[in-house]
């Protein structure tokens, strides 16, 4: 999608699907599933998506498909057995819009090599997890060993 340069536009973003996870009482079980019925390239945190950005084809992204134990307390203060992850652009300027709009910011951007997190909660009682990726990190570690 393009961005027009309207000031008033907002400056952070999100741009996709970064993450699908879910609670199971046997993640272990759920990936070798997947993996032997469904074809996934499963590793230890489920499976790794592959996709080219509509916007720059040569560019690729990704997405997580990740089974979680029944007992995470990753999800809280969600009471829900899933949460969503989107991929963002400027997630400081995001947080910064969110948090102007009274939306609730659980925790504090963290930086990783594969990007930045937050987490929020929509009004639903869903925790959201926001991700500024550096995909270039994926590409190298997981090279061959994705789902595409």
């Amino acid at each position: 999608m393009k961005r027009s340069n309207d000031p008033n536009e907002p400056k952070g973003r999100v741009t996709g699907i970064g993450g699908i996870f879910f609670k199971s009482a046997d993640p272990k079980a759920v990936r070798a599933w997947y993996g032997e019925h469904f074809g996934l390239a499963v590793n230890d945190y489920g499976s790794l998506f592959e996709f080219r950005e509509g916007a720059d084809p040569e560019q690729k992204g990704y997405l997580q498909w990740s089974p979680f134990a029944d007992d995470t307390k990753y999800f809280q203060p969600s009471e829900r057995p899933f949460m969503i992850n989107y991929r963002v652009v400027n997630i400081e300027a995001l947080v910064e819009q969110l948090t102007e709009a009274g939306v609730q910011v659980v925790d504090e951007i963290e930086t990783f090599e594969y990007g930045k997190f937050v987490h929020v909660m929509d009004p639903f009682g869903n925790k959201v997890e926001l991700w500024e990726p550096v995909d270039s990190v994926f590409t190298t570690e997981y090279e061959g060993n994705t789902t595409k």
